[in-house]
């Protein structure tokens, strides 16, 4: 398919996939012929709360703020969802800074209905975990925003309830939460996924074709169940760490800087030049080129931040299950401590990733972020990481795929990884890493707006 024009930065654009196909189409999200970034003068009043919150905290999940403004994710093709470019990443994102947490300005979390009007079914979940469930909806029911929500009249009718299908969504909230009350004691075992799998309806007739033919390829369960005549976590965990240069040149990798591009689909699809700062034993900035202007995601060994052009907030601060990621980013950058990184450690069963054996482990990180990590069988190299953050109906899922593992310093790091998350794909590439340079401080300080 031929790549699409880059849109102006003032336009909102998603993905719109093709049910039953694997082609695609770039379009306008907005509720109108244009969608142009929004300000709090061009906001319409429906949408702030009367406490006057900041605008990043009443924006819809489908306000595009062109991902360029993004922590560098773009969509992906080929999904059944109809997903906006940068919905998740960059409402999701504004939203998570609300949370508090280790930043430095702390602040108590927002809650959803002290943001956006009509909030019934969700009431008493931050904002930023609000967003993260309006994700989990699209996911699970295959579907736009739209579906659920009036655009016709702009930003203020997305809160009414002219269509039906707003008042079933609540319903099955409520069906959904009963269900795990009274079957499982409260806890999220059913979720809208468990029924509706990426479809509108649930199935109710069983599928010959489904039964007799091809299974169709399957995710990873969340929960790693221990496999009797695994090997221990230590065991993968050492082999890894041999793999990549033993424990003596993990020790001597202090420092890198390196230089590459990142790029994905759509209005993303040119490549975009990425400089990445990384310093042992957990700081790690990156920062992508855009013609816009730099966007910057760092993490400084405690507290991490995003600056974005063409955003609410300048800079941001990460909580939650951001920054959580973001933490793990770093510390696999130098990855001597990676039995530390995580506890609970636990080995299941052999899976296969690019057609090659994969081992599987399991474990929990301090900020309580559940993660699978598989290692290729042979070589021992990480291949995949799969974390999981909560939200109101189900965990959502960030995959992170390693591959041409290169030797820097007696090192062996991933000069490609693809970052893949249910609104997005992206891909980076490395050109160029050089080793114990010295990187100044302020590269991990908190970005200038």
């Amino acid at each position: 398919m031929a790549r699409a024009r880059r849109p102006p930065a003032s336009l909102a654009y998603r993905v719109q996939s093709i049910r039953g196909s694997r082609t695609a189409r770039v379009s306008c999200c907005s509720p109108g012929p244009r969608s142009k970034t929004v300000t709090r003068a061009s906001a319409p009043p429906e949408l702030l709360s009367q406490s006057r919150a900041p605008l990043e905290r009443c924006l819809p999940r489908y306000i595009c703020l062109f991902v360029r403004s993004t922590r560098g994710h773009n969509m992906r093709p080929g999904s059944r969802a109809i997903l906006c470019a940068s919905a998740t990443t960059v409402v999701w994102l504004v939203c998570a800074a609300l949370a508090g947490g280790q930043a430095a300005s702390a602040e108590k979390p927002l809650m959803a209905e002290n943001v956006f009007k009509n909030v019934q079914a969700l009431k008493g979940i931050p904002a930023d975990e609000f967003m993260g469930t309006m994700s989990a909806f699209s996911a699970a029911l295959g579907e736009s925003c739209e579906t659920c929500h009036d655009g016709s009249g702009g930003w203020a009718t997305y809160a009414l309830d002219t269509i039906p299908k707003k008042r079933t969504a609540r319903r099955m909230v409520a069906m959904m939460a009963a269900i795990n009350q009274a079957n499982f004691g409260g806890r999220q075992v059913v979720t809208c996924f468990t029924c509706h799998r990426g479809s509108d309806r649930p199935r109710v007739t069983p599928s010959l074709a489904d039964v007799y033919g091809e299974a169709p390829p399957e995710g990873p369960d969340e929960v790693v169940r221990p496999s009797p005549g695994a090997p221990s976590a230590e065991q993968v965990l050492d082999k890894y760490v041999q793999a990549i240069g033993g424990t003596s040149k993990l020790a001597s990798l202090t420092s890198f800087v390196a230089r590459g591009n990142s790029g994905g689909y759509g209005p993303e699809g040119d490549k975009r030049p990425v400089e990445i700062f990384a310093k042992a034993p957990g700081q790690r900035t990156t920062v992508i080129h855009t013609l816009d202007g730099d966007s910057i995601r760092t993490f400084d060994g405690r507290a991490g931040w995003i600056a974005a052009p063409h955003r609410p907030i300048p800079v941001l601060g990460l909580t939650g299950g951001e920054l959580d990621g973001a933490r793990l980013d770093a510390e696999l950058s130098f990855p001597a401590q990676i039995k530390q990184a995580f506890g609970g450690w636990r080995a299941g069963a052999v899976t296969t990733i690019n057609d090659r054996p994969a081992q599987v482990l399991q474990g929990t990180s301090p900020g309580g972020t559940l993660a699978s990590l598989y290692f290729d069988r042979e070589s021992g190299l990480l291949v995949r990481l799969v974390r999981f953050a909560p939200s109101k109906v189900g965990r959502l899922p960030t995959q992170i795929d390693y591959a041409d593992y290169r030797e820097v310093a007696g090192v062996k790091l991933p000069f490609r990884w693809t970052v893949t998350w249910l609104s997005g794909v992206d891909t980076f590439e490395l050109s160029e890493v050089r080793p114990n340079v010295p990187i100044d401080a302020a590269r991990f300080a908190k970005p200038s707006p």
